[in-house]
């Protein structure tokens, strides 16, 4: 046992959701050129709705420099960060002064003073706060992130928060005949949320048991986020399931066996989706049944693939389904550049 429990959860989201299909008739259609197998993969992306801080059938953000699209980043991330924050404060009915480490994840944007200062500051958090920002690890960076305020929340027993917040929309490419940046576009929502941890159980406690990480550098290429002139560049490789089928059971298992688990005791599955290949190949992999990652492909569904924020959401909607029970473990698992698998076990 840690002694570091899930006490508060709070998501904020940009603008009204947008539909899929009218971002391919509006914008991604002439974007890439009315290719009929870029539609087929733009609609078969398992999204269905997505949030955007720069939208982009009224936004045309793909000739933006990337010093013009870490601006906007400042100015749409830092409310969208308070929101997600104060809302996961209040749900763990703490004060921002009792805060004492604010760990703040994102990979889209960049800035100095960063968003842990900004919203620190905004907030009414101490001026003796400890801060740590985690960038640019990509869509599994909330796992390591929850393992950095565990640490802390045992050694120093005061109540941490870690905030992941990501808009991918500032990241729209110029028009390219490649069908990955196909993929990106269709996959990549915004979003932001917070996860408060305290030392001492709240009334619906979720403990963090434990958190593990396999990396494969031999698959390094498979995917990637370049620093281009015209912002970041995603590279993604249709190898990128094979590769996570190789490990995901291994590495998932190893963890659990270390508690005295297997995949048949774990009430709740937070699986990153990272698109519909993604989310198969777990389940094959594990033996799940299907409906065990229903939380996961509705938050692909509504709100798109979010980067480092996307299994935070789905932890919420599994939280707010009171998953996982009483005595019962859950895993939350994501994945990214490396290629690496980030997990965490947690029990209700």
């Amino acid at each position: 046992m840690t002694d570091a429990h899930v006490a508060g959860l709070g998501t904020a989201l940009p603008g009204p959701p947008l539909r899929q299909q009218d971002l391919w008739t509006a914008r991604f259609g002439e974007h890439f050129a009315g290719d009929r197998t870029a539609e087929r993969i733009f609609l078969g992306a398992g999204v269905v709705t997505r949030h955007a801080a720069v939208n982009p059938v009224t936004e045309d953000a793909s000739g933006w420099s990337t010093g013009a699209r870490m601006r906007r980043y400042l100015v749409e991330s830092l409310p969208l960060g308070k929101d997600a924050v104060a809302a996961a404060l209040a749900d763990a009915g703490l004060a921002a002064e009792d805060v004492g480490l604010l760990a703040v994840a994102t990979c889209t944007g960049y800035a100095t003073p960063g968003l842990d200062i900004r919203i620190a500051a905004d907030l009414g958090m101490a001026p003796d706060l400890q801060r740590v920002l985690i960038g640019h690890m990509g869509c599994y960076a909330a796992v390591p992130g929850l393992g950095t305020i565990t640490d802390y929340v045992v050694s120093r027993r005061r109540p941490a928060v870690l905030l992941c917040s990501e808009l991918t929309s500032l990241h729209v490419q110029p028009s390219t005949d490649d069908r990955g940046q196909v993929v990106s576009h269709a996959l990549f929502g915004d979003a932001a949320a917070a996860v408060v941890l305290t030392p001492n159980p709240p009334a619906r406690s979720l403990e963090v048991l434990d958190v593990a990480a396999l990396t494969d550098p031999g698959t390094a290429d498979h995917m990637t986020w370049d620093i281009t002139d015209l912002g970041f560049r995603m590279g993604l490789s249709a190898e990128v399931p094979h590769v996570l089928a190789r490990h995901v059971r291994g590495h998932v298992t190893e963890l659990l066996h270390r508690h005295a688990y297997t995949v048949d005791d774990v009430d709740a599955w937070a699986v990153h989706p990272g698109g519909p290949r993604i989310l198969d190949t777990v389940v094959e992999q594990l033996g799940l049944p299907v409906e065990a990652i229903d939380e996961s492909r509705a938050v692909l569904a509504t709100h798109g693939n979010c980067s480092s924020t996307t299994v935070l959401l789905v932890l919420d909607a599994l939280r707010s389904r009171g998953r996982p029970r009483a005595g019962r473990p859950a895993v939350v698992t994501a994945f990214g550049p490396g290629l690496t698998l980030y997990t965490a076990l947690l029990r209700g």
